[in-house]
């Protein structure tokens, strides 16, 4: 199945302390989304992604910001089941493609969409959402480009992630509200697992 078609909202997640990985990944999970991005944003991220797939078998993790082959073969050998990319190279989509996951290379103009259709590849993450266009910008390449889905994120919020879900082109959205910060400093996994609950039932 299709990355896109597993949840309506991916939680996109900066972890600081390792320690916290495997407390979040339950609570994503038990509000009912499966599927975490951990960013390549910490020192952290690598054995935070290692820890979710030794531990919680329920989860599909994958990492994010990946922005060079090292960033891949770390991701991969650590546990990551997917990868996304905040955008694309040649070289970084020739590694993507021998990574062996799923992955959604970024793109946030139309001919960086046509250069990666021109690849086969039709399942990618638009990013920074709300920053290059937002709804209307999808809902303008939908037209020209109708074969293509994506996974928009980049200031998405619980408010406006159902007009970028009723869109034909999206399959889901990626989202950082889900983990807010004072709730992972206090390790209030009942706080995340309610804000999934929210999540999950957006579609």
């Amino acid at each position: 199945m299709s990355l896109l078609d597993l949840a309506p909202v991916i939680p996109v997640v900066v972890i600081e302390d390792a320690e916290t990985a495997v407390p979040l990944a339950r609570a994503l999970v038990a509000g009912g989304l499966p599927v975490i991005e951990v960013t390549l944003r910490t020192p952290a991220a690598r054995e935070a992604i290692a820890r979710i797939a030794d531990e919680v078998p329920e989860a599909t993790v994958g990492a994010g910001t990946i922005r060079t082959t090292d960033d891949i073969s770390a991701s991969v050998a650590a546990g990551a089941r997917f990868l996304v990319s905040p955008g694309t190279t040649l070289s970084l989509v020739e590694a993507l493609d021998s990574s062996g996951v799923p992955y959604l290379p970024g793109a946030a103009t139309v001919s960086e969409v046509m250069a990666l259709v021109e690849r086969g590849i039709k399942e990618l993450k638009f990013f920074p959402a709300e920053a290059a266009g937002g709804v209307p910008y999808l809902k303008a390449m939908a037209g020209p480009l109708p074969d293509v889905r994506f996974c928009p994120t980049g200031g998405i919020r619980v408010n406006t992630a159902p007009d970028y879900l009723a869109l034909p082109n999206v399959g889901c959205v990626g989202g950082t509200w889900l983990t807010p910060a004072d709730a992972m400093a206090a390790g209030d996994w009942a706080r995340v697992e309610k804000l999934a609950s929210e999540a999950a039932a957006l579609r």
